[in-house]
Parts: structure tokens; sequence; C-alpha cells
């Protein structure tokens, strides 16, 4: 997403974002994760271009159900919204099958019934090879898991990010469904390299949001610190802690970094590796709840 919107957009970079993902895939990454309301549909190009020759390599998942009217995100469930986005994102992406399609949001005047089954007939078309949903609750997963397999579930998760651990993550390891973290270094708090001021760039969205205001950065720097003190004992980087403590929630968890930048990049993978301590698993399961509401 950070390549075509959301952080700091004037900063794009085409050329440089094609090698950050070809580069992931040289890593051995195999998940690459776009919405066609990126840009809007400037990143399902740019990845198209990204895996063209490669497609053998990745499992390729994009969303539909966000769609941006006059710079304002407004919800489409419509069944015919949701078979003509996937055409739509098939071209752009320059692939015959997608293999993860999700739901970006679920749209509250449309049945979400209507949309499942509608997202569950481009599985039978052949056309998406398994279908997925984001930020729901449980149960919206049980209603749409009565129509067709729920294959994954992404929602926002990480150290400053906890809910889905009381409610969703278990539902997902009941029903043997992925889950998939996005933001999981806290849209990149808990990396430890921000200011503090809350100074971000005007077409930053984080310009916006609550927890990134300089009273809340002031606030949740006890945070950070401990992250900071967990990556010194273990020899890794904050970002990578952060990771690590995802990892370590659960053999279903895939995390999805997102960075524009090579050495970022590498950071994030390295993470794989990265094994806590129970000591340093129980400091962080520790730490208190954020200050600021992450919308």
């Amino acid at each position: 997403m950070g390549m075509s919107w959301g952080y700091s957009p004037a900063e794009r970079d085409d050329d440089a974002s094609i090698e950050v993902i070809r580069r992931a895939l040289d890593l051995g990454v195999t998940l690459i994760d776009t919405a066609d309301v990126y840009g809007p549909f400037h990143n399902e190009e740019l990845v198209g271009r990204a895996i063209a020759g490669r497609r053998d390599e990745l499992t390729l998942a994009t969303k539909c159900g966000l769609v941006n009217v006059d710079g304002e995100m407004t919800r489409d469930g419509r069944p015919e919204h949701v078979r003509a986005a996937c055409d739509a994102s098939l071209q752009r992406l320059g692939v015959d099958t997608i293999d993860l399609y999700q739901l970006h949001r679920a749209d509250e005047k449309v049945p979400l019934a209507d949309t499942w089954g509608a997202m569950a007939g481009l599985v039978e078309t052949g056309k998406v090879r398994a279908i997925g949903m984001s930020e729901v609750d449980a149960d919206q997963l049980d209603e749409a898991h009565a129509i067709h397999p729920v294959g994954t579930l992404q929602s926002e998760f990480s150290l400053w990010t906890r809910g889905p651990l009381t409610d969703v993550l278990p539902w997902c390891t009941a029903h043997d469904t992925g889950f998939l973290p996005f933001a999981p270094l806290g849209r990149g708090f808990l990396t430890g390299t921000l200011p503090t001021s809350g100074d971000f760039d005007a077409t930053d969205f984080r310009a916006r949001n609550p927890r990134f205001t300089s009273e809340a950065l002031e606030a949740n720097q006890n945070i950070v610190e401990t992250v900071r003190r967990v990556a010194a004992r273990s020899g890794c980087a904050p970002a990578q802690v952060a990771v690590a403590w995802i990892l370590a929630q659960g053999e279903h968890i895939v995390p999805i970094p997102g960075t524009k930048k090579l050495r970022y990049l590498e950071e994030n993978a390295a993470a794989a590796d990265v094994r806590l301590g129970d000591a340093d698993l129980a400091e962080l399961d520790a730490l208190p709840d954020p200050v600021g509401a992450r919308y």
C-alpha cells in the first residue's frame, strides 16, 4: 500500500518499488498482498509489473469492497461490484487467477451473504483460488464460513494492537483459517525510528491518526522503549522483535509488513529467523495498551 498511497505518496518511486518486490521474491517471500483501492488501482498495476515472469514464485492476494469516491473511502459489497472488481484486478495484475481474493471491508448496506456468495462464485469459475475477509468480527466470520470456507482473515495486529488475541484469532485457530496481520510494525511506530513530534507530511494519513499526535506518541514511548530493550538483548532490530512476537503467536499467522526501501525489506524478512525467549515474550505480553484510538 505504501508504495502507492497513504504513507507520503509524494515520494512514490515505481522503479524502486519494483526492485523491492523482486528482491522480496529473491529472499523467499512468498506472499504479496495488494488491493484495488491502493492508489486507487496503481498498486495492482505496479505489482503486476513486478511479478511478470515470476508468477509461480508467489501467492498473490488482493482485495475488493472499498472504493475511492472523490477522495473518500466508501464500501461496496454488491455482488455485481465484486464480480467486476475481480475482472479488473485480474487485468491490472496481468494474471489468469488470483490466489487469495479478500473482502476489504464488509458493506453494512449489503447482506454479507450476498457479498460472500458472489466471492464464492469466483472460486467456482476458477478466477480465484481462495477467499478471505478483512476487519470483521467472529459473528461475521461464522456467517460467511457457513456459506464458503474463510481461507484467511486480515486484521490489524501488533504489539500495540492486540485485540485479535481475544476474539478473531481464537476463531481462526478453531477453523484452520490463516491470519494475516497488517501494520505489524504499528505503522512504523514499533521500529523506534519515528519522531515524537507527530510532524508528518500532510499527504501521510498518520497526520490525521489519533495514535500519531505528538501527545500520543510521547505517551506511548514506554512501549517502544520496551521493544528496543528486548531487541538489544536479542541482538536484532526493534522491527524484528515486533515481527518475531507476532510469529510466536501461532503457526497460522503470516504478518505482512510493508516497506518501500530495500534495507527495511531485508530487515523484515530476516525477522523470520529471530527467536524470542520466554522472558522476552513475557515482557512484551505485559506491555500496556496504547494511548489513542487506531482510527
